[in-house]
């Protein structure tokens, strides 16, 4: 029976398609450069009968449903239909390799699997052993989702979906180890779609851009749901990429756009940065991974209207815990903010105490908006979970206001000759000369120190080694300089943006 109280993550599109019907909700170009335009009317419409195809297809409620492709409509209207069934969304990152994606689909247990026909072939190649029995093409031909879902009756849809069920299995990036299922609920999600409303002043009348995977909770959990939830119209694309971006904020008049630390860099440097029209921006948001203090100071001397969001959290969190808005980015820069509304956090030692103002510790999350443990994992989940707890990796100070200022993860903490070192203050070192366009900072193995100090470089200009540590000892002691550097085209990251440090570990660990 339908609990009248209930409120699930589908329903926050039915809402907004009662309230504001003929609005446009999704603009969206395919790869063709055929443009698809949804008003909240027909994209709710188009859920519900794409949740009648899945049904249809054997899910059961609680069914596992992957999806593994780029950012489409019809991607965003496979999860609402997922949330609209009962079914349970797997996102996959589509840069995955074939055993990694494997691993994903038989771990989760998914039983259908949503894919973009242009990575049939990969899916093929990963599904045999897996418990996938049916693949229904996101889009291309009469047996698409997408064909599917555009018009016809609307399905009457036997089912009752409470907003404590599960509706996403939300894999961690796997930076330091295999990914774990964080399980989301209806009522985790729409308790983090109400924080980030609030704590990044969501309008109707914003016009956001979504460049980022949706498959990441970042874009689709703290910018495109909570969008749709407020009822603005938004802008997606199928990926990043920097002219498009710029040229695409001003021809469109885009007054929003968040983007990994990454794709700011990147955007930061291209050649039309400087030229075109960006005063239709307001709303400047930034996260997933964390941005180098120069990188950011550089934008905002460029864009002084701009005000700028800091959004940090984890997948496991929904995954907005904390943020820093525009007006406290003059006093505290470097901080990534205080916790927002359905989040309580505290500063804790390895014993678990809470630790003084000023002093690092671990940062530790109680909120609605925590995952319910990992998919099938019983003892990681008792480990993440312990004192009551969820307890993040990260490793943060916090002042007496309150405001969170993240250290590093604490995997990536350096111990060298038994001293402590955090690889992001050695980073921001190195962003200053004009020469790095990117840097990540690692330790490598040492029989004399334990660890030493390593820096992979990607130069933009020439520059040498020697430069490069005259320059990091002008502004840090002499045991934070790298002993080393290590020049590279390309840093490792996944498609969200996070750097693969574990990657660069092994690389150099010889």
């Amino acid at each position: 029976m339908l609990d009248l109280r209930a409120s699930t993550v589908a329903d926050v599109l039915r809402r907004s398609a009662a309230r504001v019907p003929d609005r446009e909700a999704l603009r969206f170009v395919d790869s063709v450069g055929q443009e698809w335009v949804w008003t909240y009317a027909e994209l709710d419409a188009a859920v519900t009968r794409a949740a009648g195809v899945l049904l249809a297809a054997g899910a059961n409620q609680g069914d596992r449903i992957a999806a593994y492709g780029k950012n489409s409509d019809v991607y965003l209207i496979g999860f609402l239909a997922c949330a609209r069934a009962g079914l349970v969304h797997v996102p996959i990152n589509y840069n995955l390799t074939s055993g990694e994606l494997g691993y994903l689909l038989e771990q989760s247990g998914s039983s259908i699997a949503l894919v973009d026909p242009a990575l049939a072939d990969k899916l093929a190649e990963a599904r045999p052993g897996t418990s996938v029995e049916r693949v229904i093409p996101l889009r291309d031909g009469a047996d698409s989702l997408l064909a599917q879902c555009i018009d016809g009756p609307l399905p009457r849809l036997d089912v009752a979906v409470a907003d404590d069920a599960l509706v996403q299995l939300l894999y961690t990036s796997g930076t330091t180890s295999q990914p774990k299922g964080a399980m989301m609920t209806h009522r985790a999600l729409l308790h983090e779609y109400v924080s980030c409303a609030v704590a990044l002043d969501f309008r109707e009348d914003d016009l956001p851009l979504h460049v980022m995977p949706l498959y990441h909770s970042a874009q689709m959990h703290v910018f495109l749901l909570p969008q749709l939830m407020i009822g603005s119209t938004n802008v997606l694309v199928e990926q990043p990429e920097p002219g498009d971006i710029l040229r695409r904020i001003e021809e469109e008049r885009i007054s929003a756009f968040f983007a990994a630390p990454t794709v700011w860099v990147a955007l930061a440097n291209h050649a039309d940065f400087a030229t075109r029209d960006l005063k239709s921006l307001r709303k400047a948001y930034y996260g997933a991974s964390i941005m180098p203090g120069p990188v950011l100071q550089r934008l905002r001397d460029q864009l002084p209207e701009l005000g700028f969001y800091n959004c940090f959290g984890q997948s496991e969190i929904a995954p907005l815990a904390t943020v820093l808005r525009p007006e406290e980015h003059d006093e505290r820069p470097d901080s990534a903010g205080r916790p927002v509304l359905f989040v309580e956090a505290k500063v804790v030692d390895e014993q678990g105490e809470e630790v003084a103002p000023g002093e690092l510790g671990e940062i530790v999350y109680r909120s609605p908006q925590l995952c319910t443990g990992y998919w099938d994992k019983p003892a990681e989940t008792a480990e993440a979970f312990r004192g009551g707890w969820f307890h993040s990796g990260d490793l943060v100070r916090r002042d007496s206001e309150g405001y969170c200022f993240v250290v590093d993860r604490i995997k990536d903490v350096i111990n060298t000759g038994g001293v402590l070192v955090a690889s992001r203050e050695v980073e921001d070192a190195l962003y200053t000369h004009p020469a790095v366009a990117e840097v990540a900072v690692i330790a490598v193995p040492d029989p004399k120190w334990i660890e030493h100090i390593a820096a992979v470089v990607v130069a933009k200009a020439e520059v040498t080694e020697a430069e490069l540590l005259e320059h990091a000892r002008g502004s840090l002691a002499g045991f934070k300089v790298p002993k080393e550097i290590r020049f590279v085209d390309d840093l490792p990251r996944n498609s969200s943006g996070k750097l693969l440090k574990r990657v660069l570990r092994d690389q150099f660990a010889g």
